[in-house]
């Protein structure tokens, strides 16, 4: 029995086919501007906490605290809220989580204490949980076909604009004595107003709509398809495929500017080795989604991976100058593979389960962003930190072997 959309309904102006072609521009614009927002949040955070530190007389310990509450909430939340979205629709719940990091900035900004800033960072990162999965099953839906990885590599690329746009405006509000009371007031205002913006204009188009009210409880069914799987084998295939491609960036991202520290890299320059890695990264998220409408899902994954691992390679082997040259062109393929990764879930899994999906994916990145690190940390202490990148591009081609059964299972779910 197929399961009916619990997150996305056809526009009012739109006919049975789907939502119509303005629906679908307003769907990537509010869901591009989400993205820029709450991204932003969170990287902003990295600008303020040594001020906060500096204000508030916070230890080393109470730092790390604040950080770890607030991305904690983000990643436990994302798959509670896409399986409440499927009651409520996916609308109003990414307007509340709009308008809820918006007000817990408001009261950020109003802080006076240690508690009440990681209180403040906690109902931030609630906030912050819903935009992921909620906004990658919007454009899911809205969008079939090709045009569906171009929308999700449209809307990914945002993500990083958000993150550098909003820290380089904490950053130069704190290098002018601005403070920083002011900044987190000024986007706890942008938040309320994108909360406000986003449902209004979803709603003119009738996207994220509640679901229908069904009649009883119904027949119980399997697991399996309560989640709408097309494939178990092919959501399996791809979901370690994300995890291992997630663990790959996560781990090389925490430790190249160690890398290029041990080749004679200044520490100041070799900091902004994550900033040149992202910015190739931004345009691998738009590129990679292009690739894979030419040639092809699996080939784009081999492509990228493979592409990771020789990069990462090239990064540990060349002298300094070179190994930093080859960080855009890395991140290109480190970054973008999410995309098409991203691109592929609309294919394996039923309209109406789409938020749960991702909530599910992005909360298993998530987790390995937290485990990757401390893995990979643990084995540069052992046997080295060079040794440890080789073995980091040596795991991201695990992901090869995988994708017959990733083939196989999207030939039969087309």
């Amino acid at each position: 029995m197929a399961i009916p959309s619990a997150s996305i309904r056809p526009s009012r102006a739109g006919s049975s086919a789907g939502p119509s072609d303005v629906a679908r521009r307003v769907t990537q614009r509010v869901t591009n501007v989400a993205h820029v927002l709450h991204d932003g949040l969170v990287d902003m955070l990295y600008a303020l906490l040594p001020v906060l530190a500096e204000a508030f007389g916070l230890s080393y310990s109470q730092v790390g605290l604040v950080r770890a509450a607030n991305r904690t909430a983000a990643a436990a939340l994302q798959l509670p809220a896409a399986l409440v979205s499927e009651r409520v629709g996916a609308r109003s719940m990414l307007a509340a989580g709009t308008l809820l990091a918006g007000g817990a900035l408001v009261a950020l900004g109003l802080a006076e204490s240690f508690v009440g800033i990681l209180v403040c960072c906690v109902l931030l990162g609630a906030g912050g949980a819903v935009q992921h999965p909620l906004s990658s099953a919007l454009l899911t839906e809205a969008f079939t076909g090709d045009g569906r990885r171009r929308a999700l590599g449209v809307y990914n690329a945002f993500g990083d604009v958000g993150k550098f746009g909003f820290l380089g405006i904490a950053v130069a509000a704190v290098g002018l004595g601005i403070g920083w009371r002011l900044p987190v007031l000024g986007f706890a205002l942008a938040a309320l107003v994108v909360g406000l913006w986003l449902g209004r204009a979803l709603h003119a188009v009738g996207i994220g709509d509640p679901p229908p009210a069904r009649g009883g409880s119904g027949p119980k069914v399997a697991w399996r398809q309560s989640w709408g799987m097309r494939s178990g084998r092919g959501v399996a295939a791809l979901t370690a495929i994300a995890a291992l491609d997630s663990s790959t960036r996560t781990g090389f991202l925490t430790f190249v500017a160690f890398a290029l520290i041990e080749k004679g890299v200044d520490t100041g320059w070799a900091g902004s080795a994550v900033l040149v890695a992202l910015l190739g990264g931004m345009a691998g998220k738009y590129a990679c989604g292009l690739l894979a409408e030419r040639v092809g899902v699996v080939r784009t994954i081999a492509i990228t991976e493979i592409w990771t691992a020789l990069g990462i390679l090239a990064v540990v082997a060349l002298p300094a100058l070179p190994a930093y040259a080859v960080l855009p062109l890395l991140g290109v393929a480190l970054n973008g593979t999410s995309s098409v990764i991203y691109g592929t879930v609309g294919e394996l899994i039923e309209d109406g389960r789409h938020a749960r999906a991702y909530g599910a994916i992005y909360t298993l990145g998530s987790v390995c962003g937290i485990v990757a690190p401390l893995v990979y940390g643990a084995s540069a202490d052992l046997v080295g930190l060079s040794t440890t990148l080789v073995v980091v591009a040596g795991v991201v081609l695990v992901t090869l072997p995988l994708l017959p059964t990733l083939a196989r299972a999207l030939a039969t779910a087309r």
